[in-house]
């Protein structure tokens, strides 16, 4: 049986950075993954400032910059008609602005520093069982060689929404799921708008955002009743025409890749249980509004291992989790005032947030809340 200081479940991006800065600190990590391979699409795509500031320790941020859009700008605007436009450009931060860049160049990234730090990720291996005592945590895996066990001090569930670490250690994972659909879409495109902004639109028909990527693409998230399980070409021109700018509006030339899901709001009821503990989305989930969910999985990564390099794991959960309470909370929000279907409700939205974008506290507030520096300690 192999021994080891860590465990860690999951290579995506919150894995990966477990596994990077907790073998930066001088421990001995075991990083494990269910998948025979990275992630090889864009999904989730943006990089805010905090993310930026806590990986800049771990040596990637600027590399992630340099493979990314800077975007210093994020504006709301109902078809034409602009409500409210944030910058920034004046944030209390070395990364002013948000990060555009695709998950599997994040990965990419990740998985190189920590590959320098004399890591790997040991995969396919599903982990099927757990035991643990007062000393440690006997991980049970199977692999195409068979079962084996791992002996380590910790074990961490990095592995997503569907965690069988979460499973196998008894955490609940309370919530529900919206009841609509979101279609994601990388696309090339022309159009009038500016191409160093997020743009989100709200229209009777529904949102859609419209986001710069690198290599001359778009991302495109909208929320669908019904939507295809591939949306092709015609569906994402649809979205933006019923949806989008409408004096100038975009064209779409080419869909490179492009997907449907589902989206759930749900919390981890703990975030440990003696040796276990839980990160990212295997510790909360929620709607893609505001590009919280990989950004504050990866900042679970850093406070977890510092915590567990200075022996003060006993705080991670009151430290973290109300973080993930706060996000979900902001982003149901956001999901539900931008997914209404009342008249009333959309004007009383709309007429509210030109009004607020004339006060620059709540502008300076919002920023900070959606590039989470607010979540500095």
């Amino acid at each position: 049986m192999r021994n080891t200081d860590v465990v860690v479940v999951g290579a995506g991006p919150t894995g990966l950075t477990l596994g990077a800065s907790l073998i930066d600190k001088g421990m001995d990590v075991v990083v494990l993954d269910k998948n025979p391979e990275g992630a090889n699409t864009s999904r989730a795509a943006v990089v805010h400032a905090r993310t930026l500031e806590v990986l800049r320790d771990l040596g990637v941020a600027r590399e992630l910059v340099t493979r990314g859009v800077v975007v210093p700008s994020f504006t709301l605007r109902d078809r034409d008609r602009t409500l409210l436009s944030l910058d920034f450009s004046d944030l209390p931060t070395p990364y002013p602005f948000t990060l555009m860049v695709p998950q599997s160049t994040t990965e990419e990234v990740l998985l190189n520093r920590l590959r320098e730090l004399g890591g790997k990720v040991q995969r396919p291996t599903e982990v099927v069982g757990l035991d643990q005592d007062a000393d440690g945590v006997t991980v049970h895996t199977t692999d195409e060689g068979g079962t084996t066990s791992i002996r380590a001090r910790y074990l961490i569930g990095a592995d997503g929404m569907h965690s069988a670490v979460r499973g196998l250690a008894g955490i609940g994972f309370t919530g529900s799921a919206y009841e609509q659909s979101f279609v994601l879409a990388d696309v090339r495109m022309g159009w009038a708008l500016p191409a160093d902004e997020v743009q989100l639109f709200f229209s009777p028909a529904g949102l859609v955002v419209v986001a710069p990527l690198p290599g001359d693409r778009h991302r495109i998230v909208a929320t669908l009743d019904h939507a295809p399980e591939h949306p092709e070409l015609p569906d994402i021109q649809r979205l933006l025409d019923t949806r989008g700018p409408v004096t100038d509006p975009a064209r779409v030339d080419e869909v490179v890749w492009s997907s449907r899901f589902r989206v759930h709001h749900r919390l981890a009821s703990r975030y440990r249980t003696g040796r276990v503990f839980l990160a990212g989305d295997a510790a909360h989930v929620h709607s893609p509004a505001g590009g919280q969910g990989m950004n504050t999985g990866i900042q679970d990564a850093v406070e977890l291992a510092t915590l567990l390099h200075t022996g003060a794991e006993a705080r991670y959960e009151s430290i973290r989790r109300p973080v993930a309470a706060g996000v979900l909370s902001m982003t149901d929000r956001m999901t539900r005032a931008a997914t209404t279907h009342s008249p009333l409700v959309r004007t009383l939205r709309n007429t509210t947030l030109r009004t607020l974008s004339h006060v620059p506290p709540f502008r300076h507030t919002l920023a900070m809340t959606l590039s989470e520096l607010s979540t500095r300690r």
